[in-house]
Order: C-alpha cells, then sequence, then structure tokens
C-alpha cells in the first residue's frame, strides 16, 4: 500500500502531472504557513510557500532532465541532476540559520528553522511526483505543530526572572528563603547604592518550573513584599514555538 502511494518519478512527466505537484505544494506550503502566520513567527505563509515551491521547482527540473543522454563517457563532465535536490537543502540551511536567534542562554527560532526544513522536504517529495509521501508529511508536520502544540504548553518548563528590591542595610536580604516554600530559588546577583534614598538595591536570579500554559502568580511578589520593597521582576525567556 505504501508503495503505491510513493510511486516512483517518472521519466516523461505529463503536463497535468507538473501542474498537479506545483499545485499540491502549494496547498502544502499554505496549510503549514498559515499555522506558523497564526502564531506570528517570522517564517509566515509566504515563506513556507516560496520554499516549497522552490524546492518543487528544482525537484520538477531535475524530474524533466532524467531522460537526457548528457555527456559521453569519454569525457570529464558528466550531468548529475540529483544536486538540484542538494543545493536547494543547502539554502534552505542558510535561511533556517538566519531564522535561529540566541540571547544569552536563550535560543529561539528553532522550529521555524525546522519547519523550513520539513517543508523543503515536501516539496521535493511532490516535485519528484511522490504524492502520498508528500501528503504524508503534509499531515505528520500539521500535527507536530499544532496538536503537539497542545502538549508542549502542558510540559512544566524552567522560567527565569531578574529581581530587584530595595533594602536599608548593606547586606542583602535573604530572598531565598522567602521564596522557597512556594517552589521559587533565588540566587543574589549584584548590588548597588541608592545614595537618594540612602538604600540598597539587590538582584537577584530567580527561577522556578511551571508549564506554558500557566501565568506566573504575583504571589511571591506579596510575600517579598512582606519584607522590602520590590523595585523590578522581569521574566527572562520566551515561548519555544
Amino acid at each position: 500500500m505504501f508503495e503505491s502511494l510513493c510511486c516512483d518519478m517518472p521519466l516523461h512527466p505529463t503536463g497535468f502531472d507538473l501542474i498537479g505537484r506545483l499545485l499540491l505544494t502549494l496547498l502544502a506550503g499554505f496549510l503549514i504557513g498559515l499555522n506558523r502566520e497564526a502564531r506570528g513567527h517570522s517564517a509566515g505563509l509566504r515563506t513556507t510557500i516560496l520554499v516549497g515551491l522552490a524546492a518543487c521547482v528544482a525537484m520538477v527540473q531535475a524530474n524533466m532532465l532524467l531522460n537526457m543522454i548528457g555527456k559521453g563517457p569519454d569525457t570529464f563532465v558528466r550531468m548529475d541532476v540529483m544536486r538540484f535536490a542538494l543545493g536547494v537543502l543547502t539554502g534552505v540551511g542558510f535561511i533556517g540559520g538566519g531564522a535561529i536567534l540566541r540571547r544569552g542562554d536563550l535560543v529561539t527560532g528553532v522550529t521555524t528553522a525546522a519547519t523550513m526544513w520539513i517543508m523543503t522536504m515536501i516539496g521535493l517529495a511532490f516535485g519528484g511526483g511522490q504524492f502520498g509521501l508528500g501528503a504524508i508529511a503534509t499531515v505528520l508536520t500539521l500535527v507536530t505543530l499544532q496538536a503537539l502544540k497542545w502538549v508542549d504548553l502542558k510540559i512544566s518548563r524552567d522560567h527565569k526572572a531578574i529581581l530587584s528590591v530595595s533594602w536599608p542595610k548593606n547586606s542583602p536580604p535573604d530572598i531565598g528563603d522567602m521564596v522557597r516554600p512556594l517552589g521559587y530559588d533565588a540566587r543574589f546577583v549584584g548590588m548597588e547604592h541608592d545614595a537618594d534614598r540612602n538604600r540598597y538595591v539587590f538582584s537577584f536570579n530567580v527561577q522556578w518550573k511551571q508549564p506554558e500554559e500557566v501565568e506566573p502568580s504575583t504571589e511571591v511578589l506579596a510575600v517579598i513584599a512582606e519584607h522590602c520593597a520590590v523595585e523590578r521582576f522581569e521574566v527572562i525567556g520566551e515561548k519555544p514555538f
């Protein structure tokens, strides 16, 4: 059954067959790109469609050149049409690399780069006339991006924040003891003196675990405010998708 879905690339594709490959790639790119566009990611609808079409056109061109004889065996030049696909994959690697950003310990854009990669493979599959393989890959990609997003939101993951508090003494308050019962961990990172108010401002790295779908609780700030004045609480991090 699977072999019937993933047919071999024909040596003499018809015009109707080539149009079908392009339209199926366009549809796959539209569905996957629409998912990314709805979430406001950099590689949205048009980018995803264009990447898929580029891969499809390259594979179609390779298919159309398969039946050409090329150079004779006594020459040092040979035509390898499969290099079209390799060239597309290399080019998409540069696009994916540009989508990945690193800010300190935080890395974003990995899923966007992976989406461009799988969209390229889908375009190559449709461009080679392997409609079943391309359709299955499209469905699995949509399931991964859409359905597994819900699972990802349920997973408890590390969260970080910068906390700054003002304190009249020149030694830091024990924030760790204050927040530990709530499941938080605090580590002292710096201090500065506020001469105008004759107070010291201490900074801490605060870390805790919770699912992405749960909003950060203000309970920890209320506990800290009972002992010292909260100057700043900035959550560090972005959603992985």
